[in-house]
């Protein structure tokens, strides 16, 4: 007898795309108002911002360290949330003024 094998039936799920837009700084910094993304099945917001950051260098990613988010038009407060197909996500850099 020769040693187990592991299951040959585990599958991935294919990967989901979800809209980002960009307001204000973050705008500015990503060249775009907004873009449509592919990331990972099972990818979290957090994943999304480290994404971001490596595809639009070091404007975005000082932008996306001050930011908030919304998911879907409600704010972020934990961003290990799990991005569903289709989510909408916004970058809001910090706003100044009066």
């Amino acid at each position: 007898m020769g040693a187990p094998t592991a299951p040959t039936t585990a599958t991935t799920a294919p990967p989901i795309g979800v809209t980002v837009r960009y307001f204000a700084g973050a705008k500015a910094a990503a060249g775009t108002r907004s873009e449509d993304v592919t990331v990972p099945a099972g990818a979290t917001v957090d994943d999304l911002i480290t994404a971001l950051a490596a595809d639009h260098g070091e404007a975005l990613a000082r932008v996306l360290a001050a930011a908030s988010f919304l998911l879907d038009e409600v704010a972020v407060r934990d961003r290990t949330l799990v991005l569903a197909e289709g989510a909408v996500v916004d970058v809001l850099p910090p706003f100044a003024g009066g």
